[in-house]
């Protein structure tokens, strides 16, 4: 039996303090939509693709975005704690963040090149074997978050802070660090800076 169910489109709306663990987002493709000030937390957004959407003030805490889509989306003043990027769509993934608090997620094993983080708490969030190259972590809060066998050649982290990043682990050519930062580069070696 062939099944039957078609995916519905989404173009241009604009959605507004609406709670998705109450209604459920209905199923299908999201292109221009805008999202502000709506609850995610807990939802399930299994295979819904977002593609040049906007979230502002929206709540994802621990919603299922396993092989959600999401293409050239930005995220500002967002709450997602816990998400599992890595479980997420990763044909044509591109997102951007600004003032968002991602704690406890997952970008493990992502290409997320040219990847904007803006005044981001990042607190263990685990960016391991990821290809973070070309990135900016513009006044981001990384204190215990994981890079292991992360590709961050290019990368901006002159303005971050709190990080511990192994040089030896980790591909860092050409990558933007402070003085100030220089203790979270060279915490293994315990030397004083």
């Amino acid at each position: 039996m062939a099944n039957g169910s078609l995916k519905s489109y989404f173009e241009d709306l604009k959605f507004d303090k609406i709670d998705f663990c109450e209604k459920p987002l209905d199923k299908g493709e999201y292109e221009f939509c805008e999202f502000k000030d709506c609850n995610f937390g807990k939802a399930d957004l299994f295979e819904v693709v977002f593609t040049d959407c906007k979230f502002v003030g929206c709540n994802f805490t621990l919603a299922n975005i396993a092989q959600t889509g999401f293409r050239k989306v930005k995220f500002k003043d967002c709450k997602l704690l816990g998400l599992r990027f890595d479980h997420c769509n990763p044909f044509l993934l591109e997102v951007n963040f600004d003032n968002c608090n991602l704690n406890l997620s997952s970008f493990y094993q992502l290409k997320i090149k040219s990847t904007h983080f803006k005044n981001c708490t990042l607190h263990e969030t685990d960016f391991s074997n990821a290809d973070l190259s070309l990135s900016k972590f513009e006044e981001c809060d990384l204190l215990h978050a994981k890079f292991d066998q992360t590709n961050l050649e290019k990368v901006d982290f002159s303005t971050a802070f709190n990080y511990q990043i192994n040089p030896e682990n980790n591909r860092i050519k050409k990558a933007k660090f402070s003085l100030h930062g220089l203790p979270g580069l060279l915490g293994k070696y315990d030397i004083n800076v």
